[in-house]
């Protein structure tokens, strides 16, 4: 599932329209996507609005448009499991897993989830929606904190430490394999209870998570490469998935177990329990 750096990544794609005018909206009229979004309403007010700006935060987006009228437009995107942005040309024929294509003069906006667990959502007028600012703050603001941290790992004292860093009502943006990456870094096994960690313990995770965020954003958000770029080797990601995988850090062998009903990776040798 597309977690925060590739949300970022596959963001940016669509800023290509930017300042553009949207002059025809289709919709695949079977599509598990519009869970909440009528058809008609979102090809009534998307025809002919401009494209203005574009955000992304934890694991959604933000596509800020304005009607021919000046009406504020909001759509929302959730990539869920295998979502995909693209740019294509203008005259472009949607294809099976084509639910959203948005037509400008020069090109057309492209989403794509060949097995419908992402999600469009759509809101017209001047506020925000709730589904944009009920949003968690985001693991590099202010507002996540080494103490707002240790409190909701209290809340969850008895629940393993992994699937607690993918809760993103703390966590916003953070998924499986980044939550991996977060506690090999800090050396914590998965299977720590959340509230085992010590006050040192805690500061470790709320920087490595401030890390991997930072940099995941540099090395995959912001790249412009056609395919998603891997971190560097020195991370555990490029050795997590690989049969006979081994700790860049210590050399020895990594174990993949599921832990919450997720997949997880880790190194024994530095992440003890």
């Amino acid at each position: 599932m597309p977690e925060l750096a590739e949300v970022e990544y596959y963001r940016r794609r669509w800023d290509a329209g930017l300042h553009a005018p949207v002059t025809r909206v289709l919709v695949h009229p079977k599509a598990g996507v519009f869970k909440t979004t009528s058809h008609a309403v979102l090809v009534r007010h998307l025809t002919g609005a401009t494209l203005l700006s574009s955000e992304a935060a934890a694991k959604q987006m933000l596509f800020r448009f304005a009607a021919a009228d000046h009406t504020p437009l909001w759509l929302g995107i959730h990539l869920g499991m295998t979502g995909e942005l693209t740019v294509q040309p203008a005259a472009h024929t949607p294809r099976k897993s084509d639910h959203l294509v948005l037509v400008q003069p020069d090109r057309a906006l492209v989403f794509t989830d060949p097995r419908m667990f992402g999600r469009v959502l759509f809101h017209h007028g001047p506020d925000a929606p709730a589904w944009w600012t009920s949003i968690a703050p985001a693991v590099l603001s202010p507002a996540f904190t080494p103490a707002a941290v240790a409190d909701f790992l209290r809340r969850r004292a008895r629940t393993p430490i992994k699937p607690v860093l993918l809760l993103q009502e703390r966590f916003p943006g953070i998924g499986n394999w980044m939550a991996d990456e977060i506690l090999w870094r800090a050396a914590i096994h998965p299977r720590r209870p959340a509230g085992s960690l010590t006050p040192a313990e805690i500061k470790t995770l709320h920087r490595e998570t401030r890390f991997v965020a930072t940099h995941a954003l540099r090395i995959i958000g912001s790249s412009t490469a056609a395919t998603l770029p891997d971190p560097p080797k020195t991370w555990l990601f490029p050795h997590r998935w690989a049969d006979g995988g081994t700790c860049p850090k210590t050399g020895a062998p990594l174990v993949r177990e599921d832990i919450g009903g997720r997949t997880t990776c880790w190194s024994p040798a530095r992440q003890t329990l």
